[in-house]
């Protein structure tokens, strides 16, 4: 059962986690609708509502390890792609791209914001606000980096297959060895190379806009 102090942690985590997760499938959505394919469109997920994002199993993953979680893909028809392979390319980036846009943005205002001196005397709301902005940076700076991996079925992946034979895109897609990355990254979560590696980037964070 999850203690008080790790209920107060989710709590702050949520809101960042739900906004980056529902940006990074929205951005799919409108990438693929400005290229030519209305799937995604037509499915309800040209939507900054994170409740068409959600995915029911991916949400209680984060729930249980207060550390990662995933949306429901966003669908996508390349044969409505005028260059198809350079478009789904072009989509497969745009989900990391925001994130990683996103954390810059946050990341540089707040930096601004500390030089300014606007974070003297800071009343407990502002401090709350300024905890979920922190979040937010780091939330999207490791959704967007993760997904750029390229191992299925991240958007790394996606975005190296277009440039791949079929018979390898076929081979790596395989359902089974996704199953398998699932259950090596649960492994690691486990044994808590995750949780050293989001410390190393909160303390890195920290030392870039605060010092």
């Amino acid at each position: 059962m999850l203690d008080n102090l790790n209920l107060f942690n989710l709590a702050f985590l949520i809101l960042p986690v739900l906004l980056a997760l529902t940006g990074h499938e929205f951005a799919h959505a409108w990438a693929a609708h400005r290229l030519g394919d209305d799937t995604a469109k037509l499915a309800g997920r040209l939507s900054l509502n994170p409740l068409v994002h959600l995915d029911v199993l991916g949400t209680l993953f984060l729930l249980i390890s207060q550390l990662f979680g995933w949306a429901k893909p966003v669908p996508i028809n390349p044969r409505n792609f005028k260059r198809p392979t350079r478009d789904l390319a072009l989509v497969s980036l745009a989900g990391p791209a925001l994130n990683i846009a996103l954390a810059l943005v946050i990341g540089l205002f707040l930096r601004l914001a500390f030089l300014a001196g606007l974070f003297n005397n800071l009343s407990p709301q502002a401090l709350m606000l300024l905890r979920v902005l922190n979040l937010l940076v780091l939330v999207n700076f490791v959704l967007g980096c993760f997904n750029l991996l390229p191992l299925p079925p991240l958007d790394g992946f996606q975005f190296l297959a277009t440039f791949l034979p079929p018979a390898w895109v076929g081979f790596l897609a395989d359902k089974r060895y996704h199953l398998i990355f699932f259950i090596i990254f649960i492994i690691l979560a486990y044994l808590g190379v995750f949780g050293r590696l989001i410390s190393f980037l909160v303390i890195l964070q920290y030392r870039l806009i605060y010092s």
